[in-house]
């Protein structure tokens, strides 16, 4: 394991380094979300936290909005974003404020980390993440979802458990070095391993 400050540190130092070497991407990307959802391009919304707290995640827009919230839809541009994870972009900001780290088990909604029981909820002692084992793993889980009857049950009784497991395994494993693997396998994932439907 690592000190806290040194993980910050490196949180600050990585991400501050990420804005300024891909701060073109962002702007483009940002850009394009503007003009294809006819909106200010990000989204707000709310997740869990360390220890349980809410804080307000950043993403790009991806979803079209209309007159009618019924024909609301990821846009064709928005899908392109999420595919390559360009939408996460913006949670730098959220690293740099502190409430996430480039590490840690991913922020997710209220309702379901801020549930758990017992040894479990030793995740919720860990800032949340740009990434982690858990989102390698289900790096395309949208496309997962998008095969499965009933999706809901499939991510409540199927994914949600085993991302538990994953991120109470970083819990007890994490290192400096461990991060650093994890990032560069976050890489390969994203943008050179095709996802087969």
């Amino acid at each position: 394991m690592f000190s806290v400050m040194i993980k910050r540190f490196f949180d600050i130092i990585f991400s501050l380094f990420i804005l300024l070497l891909f701060f073109w991407v962002i702007l483009i990307s940002w850009l394009l979300a503007v003009i294809d959802t006819h909106t200010n391009g990000i989204f707000l919304q709310e997740r869990i936290g360390q220890y349980g707290n809410k804080f307000k995640i950043y993403k790009l827009r991806t979803i079209s909005i209309s007159s009618s919230s019924e024909d609301s839809r990821i846009s064709k541009i928005g899908q392109l974003l999420r595919y390559y994870k360009l939408d996460e972009l913006p949670q730098l900001f959220n690293i740099l404020k502190g409430d996430m780290s480039m590490v840690g088990p991913r922020p997710d909604l209220p309702g379901y980390y801020d549930l758990l029981e017992g040894e479990n909820r030793k995740i919720l002692e860990l800032k949340p993440g740009l990434t982690s084992l858990a989102s390698i793993k289900y790096n395309k889980e949208e496309f997962l979802l998008q095969k499965q009857e009933l999706p809901l049950v499939y991510n409540n009784s199927i994914i949600l458990p085993d991302k538990v497991r994953l991120n109470l395994a970083y819990y007890y494993n994490r290192s400096f070095w461990g991060d650093i693997l994890l990032i560069l396998k976050t890489v390969w994932f994203t943008f050179f391993k095709k996802y087969h439907n």
